[in-house]
């Protein structure tokens, strides 16, 4: 075994025999506990390097108390490997002093730090960075990234391999502990693949023919870097297709690899990632299984007696814990939780573990990387923001105030939260009977329910602080002026609004009456979303599961636009299963009473004179909100700041509130969509940005 458990004698008396915090002994490292965070790549690299941004997010997760950090998902190791989502570039050699810099400040909290390596093959675009053919084994297309790949020639094989070699040695110049191969939907286990391996060659045939590239690799890493550094390897154990590698096949390369002498560890995957429906399978979102392929690595750790490292979708403490004590793993991967609250370790080694922010599965983290963006998460707009926003907020050095927050959405419970941990006296108060706003809204969708923790979260939070949350008030300016408070925050939220139409407005129903049961779906039903989130696909979903015919309709080039690939995996499943009909690039222009039924009239953005009709039931709309603003424009004169922001002070620093009124009783302002319709992030952004600055 190249791992193993170090004796009670390294433990100390805080982990109390918590199996998730027993070190964990892997060559010549030692690992201080079993938890880490897998490669992935967040999207905050630099011109490719991994400069301040990245170096923060690792080191804050290091700071949390995990053993172990692992960096790019995946750094490529050659030019023909363009970046398809931020990867770092270890292709370079001006990646190992920002790659030092991120080791050093890991190592300063014993967190050690590793990076995966991969030639991304037929997953990327030809269509980037230098315009270089993608290169896979075979001319196989991969449906996610389109490219038509360049079989592998001799001479390309050639040099993967030294890309490979060079790129270790970078790493190991950097002071990295170890580097990881990726070998999951990428070139190396393109090879292993009889879905993507139709050579006629030396390297197609049986098992040794299509692991003759990867121990090519191996042997020119291992020269590379000696003996003392850490390899392992990322590899899929079976793709769960019928055409992919097999279980069988899967597992025997794990043993065949574990024998080799030449890696260290296994990082077990199960599944293929070249749609977005199966990359869901691997990673799941919420509203699907917990921990689906732990048993897996389990038995791939069995069969081997190997070193064996897993995530997929082990989202809670608990589950964690079972993986190691049940010696399923020998390392826990909590990546995605990590992302929501990069301090898991350190609270339960506090005996806070019922203070950690829940992973609730939203997966706007992942969704926002392959739309092109950079991860953040949904409910901690700290992670990705170290520089400006703390994780961990600290006692105000100023005046302590008392601050009136107006909504107990998550705009309104995260400014609470804040405010709360600066040291002010925190005043919510809230119209409805419980808080949440629309997060209790999006949750009575079953898959979605798990939302509710991000509301669950802050009450548990607010009520250790200390703060009154009052239900069941509707506050007007007087209610709030009576408070005396120094500051209030608007976190009213809005009301849904329909969209443009030319008649018929007073005929339609919205996504809300839907999701919220005012409405019950009825015979033929047209839905007719223009917002292009979860709203008006959870209504769609909603409408479907209930046995209504439904047509969804959209003005865009594909439906639901703002809400990532991952997400649209289910909804696409139930419209599937249901007979649901789409149709794009078309707007509802108005909507008629026709005897029983209602007539909708349908236009096109592109040929102007086309029109047509469709008879039905019901007609829904989706179309964002209109900010509910009554309370702030009353408070607005009222105000210090007459309710004004200094943005450039917001964002660079300084005082964002402007004096404008000087005798005013307080300051002023709102927050979420009581500004604008937008998103739960982007509440949770206000709160807490807002919140510090006061």
């Amino acid at each position: 075994m190249r791992g193993t458990e170090t004796g009670e004698k390294g433990m100390t008396a805080t982990t109390g025999g918590d199996p998730l915090l027993r070190p964990y002994r892997l060559r010549h490292l030692t690992l201080k506990n079993r938890v880490m965070s897998t490669s992935h790549e967040p999207a905050y690299s630099e011109d490719g390097m991994p400069k301040e941004r990245y170096r923060l997010y690792h080191a804050e997760k290091a700071k949390g108390g995990m053993a172990l950090t692992m960096t790019a998902g995946s750094a490529v190791v050659s030019r023909d490997s363009p970046p398809a989502f931020g990867n770092l570039h270890a292709f370079r050699d001006e990646i190992v002093p920002w790659l030092a810099e991120l080791a050093d400040a890991c190592h300063e909290h014993d967190c050690k730090v590793m990076i995966q390596l991969t030639h991304l093959g037929r997953r990327t675009g030809w269509n980037r960075a230098d315009w270089l053919p993608v290169l896979a084994p075979s001319g196989v297309r991969e449906p996610a990234h389109r490219a038509f790949p360049k079989a592998a020639e001799d001479w390309d094989i050639g040099r993967v391999v030294a890309d490979y070699a060079a790129a270790a040695q970078r790493m190991q110049a950097a002071g990295l502990d170890g580097i990881e191969l990726e070998a999951y939907g990428h070139l190396m286990d393109s090879f292993w693949s009889p879905a993507t391996n139709r050579r006629d060659d030396e390297y197609n045939g049986g098992l040794d023919d299509r692991l003759r590239f990867t121990f090519r690799v191996l042997d020119a890493v291992r020269k590379a870097v000696g003996e003392d550094f850490v390899v392992g390897i990322r590899m899929v154990a079976d793709e769960d297709m019928a055409t992919g590698l097999s279980r069988e096949e899967g597992v025997e390369i794990a043993r065949r690899l574990a024998r080799s002498g030449k890696v260290d560890f296994l990082n077990i995957i199960r599944g293929t990632i070249e749609t977005d429906a199966a990359l869901t399978r691997v990673i799941p979102i919420s509203g699907m299984r917990s921990a689906p392929h732990l048993d897996f690595a389990g038995e791939v750790r069995a069969a081997t007696g190997f070193p064996v490292f897993h995530a997929a979708r082990i989202a809670d403490v608990a589950t964690a814990r079972h993986a190691i004590a049940s010696g399923k793993l020998d390392m826990v991967g909590m990546t995605r939780p990590h992302i929501a609250d990069p301090h898991i370790v350190a609270k339960v080694m506090a005996g806070e573990e019922h203070r950690i922010r829940p992973c609730v599965g939203a997966t706007y983290c992942l969704d926002r990387i392959y739309e092109g963006g950079e991860a953040l998460c949904i409910h901690n707009a700290a992670t990705g923001r170290e520089a400006t926003i703390p994780h961990v907020i600290s006692r105000t050095d100023g005046p302590l105030r008392k601050v009136v927050v107006v909504g107990a959405g998550p705009a309104g419970l995260e400014a609470a939260r804040v405010a709360a941990e600066r040291g002010h006296a925190v005043t919510v108060l809230e119209a409805a009977g419980q808080a949440g706003g629309q997060i209790r809204l999006a949750a009575r969708n079953p898959r979605r329910r798990e939302l509710i923790g991000i509301v669950d979260w802050r009450l548990a939070e607010l009520e250790r602080l200390g703060v009154d949350v009052r239900y069941g008030v509707w506050a007007e300016a007087g209610d709030v002026a009576a408070l005396f408070p120094d500051a209030v925050i608007v976190a009213t939220g809005g009301l849904p609004q329909p969209p443009p139409l030319e008649a018929g407005a007073d005929l339609v129903v919205s996504s809300w009456d839907i999701l919220s049961g005012a409405v019950r779906p009825a015979g033929d039903v047209l839905l007719y979303d223009d917002n292009g989130g979860h709203q008006g696909m959870s209504a769609a979903e909603t409408i479907a599961n209930a046995g209504a015919r439904l047509e969804l309709v959209s003005p865009e080039r594909f439906f639901a636009p703002e809400m990532g690939g991952m997400n649209h995996v289910p909804y696409m499943a139930a419209f599937h299963e249901k007979g649901v009909r789409v149709t794009i690039n078309t707007r509802v222009r108005a909507v008629h009473r026709d005897g029983n039924a209602l007539s909708v009239t349908l236009a096109s953005d592109f040929a102007r004179g086309w029109r047509e009709e469709r008879r039905v039931d019901q007609v829904v709309v989706e179309h964002g909100t209109a900010p509910l603003d009554a309370l702030y424009f009353a408070l607005k004169p009222l105000s210090k700041n007459l309710g004004a922001i200094d943005y450039e002070a917001l964002v660079a620093g300084g005082d964002p509130f402007p004096a404008r009124r000087p005798d005013g009783a307080f300051t002023l302002l709102r927050i979420g969509d009581a500004v604008a319709s937008r998103n739960i992030h982007a509440a949770i952004y206000d709160g807490i940005r807002f919140a510090l600055r006061l």
